[in-house]
């Protein structure tokens, strides 16, 4: 059967399609590249199914101007948390990128929920690495990772369908490898992204590393037991006061681990830094 592009060729060529000038034509498409490695990584989550029909998702981070993909891991599902494991991962390899792109999925970004910042996004803050997004239903801004997706998973259809998050895991290894340092590119005037990669200097950087502690004020009571509550990290942590300032009303200010309790006079009651790993925060003993 002849290919779809050359049916579509022949009747055009023929006058036999009506043009639709309503189209935005292909000519008008502006792409963009990096000027040098680590300038820019696009990132994004793809689905693949193991061979007992569990979907599973791919991680894949490209580098914008080498296509390298400097990245490729799979997991159940990503949270927040797996996901700038798998980046700080990436970069004790390659070093930090000076920026990300990505698309607006809630493990890349909390903008959209409320103003809330994921595990990522505070991490590259910390680097001064510039995070930005694509904006929504717009999949061609994030057009390089989305075509490393699709030859990723045509490569995966030729191999023997995996049985296991480990096997498959293996296979994408197996892949990165030949894409990077076998396989030709043809955007890279048929040099492989490993030899795009290395051929300039890497870039770093540039931002200005931002303060990424947690500050909070919440206005409480001391309970009967004297004891008030505060939630870390999804996790409620009961913080011992003594039961001589029961019903007393406190300001409670909050930077990560370190609590100070005052009351409505100023007074401190009680300074501490929560242990993460208990429920129960006792005061100290005389």
């Amino acid at each position: 059967m002849p290919a779809v592009s050359t049916i579509w060729r022949i009747p055009s060529a023929r006058g036999f399609v009506t043009p639709q000038p309503h189209k935005r034509p292909r000519s008008s498409w502006q792409r963009f590249a990096a000027d040098a490695p680590n300038e820019r990584w696009q990132l994004d989550i793809t689905h693949y199914r193991l061979s007992d029909g569990t979907d599973v998702e791919v991680l894949n981070i490209i580098d914008d101007h080498s296509r390298l993909a400097v990245a490729s891991t799979c997991r159940r599902i990503f949270t927040a948390g797996d996901l700038n494991t798998a980046f700080t991962a990436t970069t004790s390899t390659y070093g930090d990128p000076a920026s990300l792109l990505s698309d607006n999925g809630a493990v890349f970004t909390g903008t959209p929920r409320r103003g809330g910042r994921v595990a990522l996004e505070i991490t590259c803050h910390a680097r001064g690495i510039r995070f930005t997004h694509s904006r929504a239903y717009h999949p061609q801004t994030c057009g390089k990772v989305e075509r490393f997706h699709q030859t990723l998973k045509k490569w995966l259809d030729r191999q023997a369908r995996p049985v296991s998050v480990n096997r498959l895991q293996a296979q994408l290894d197996e892949f990165r490898d030949y894409y990077n340092t076998v396989r030709p590119h043809r955007a890279l005037n048929r040099r492989t992204p490993g030899q795009a990669y290395i051929a300039r200097p890497t870039a770093v950087p540039t931002g200005a590393p931002i303060d990424t502690s947690h500050y909070r004020v919440r206005h409480d009571r001391i309970d009967r037991s004297g004891v008030i509550s505060l939630r870390h990290n999804s996790r409620l942590h009961h913080i011992g006061l003594g039961r001589r300032h029961a019903d007393t009303r406190v300001l409670v200010l909050v930077r990560d681990l370190h609590i100070r309790v005052l009351d409505i006079n100023g007074t401190l009651l009680r300074e501490l830094t929560i242990d993460p790993t208990r429920d129960y925060q006792p005061q100290p003993r005389p």
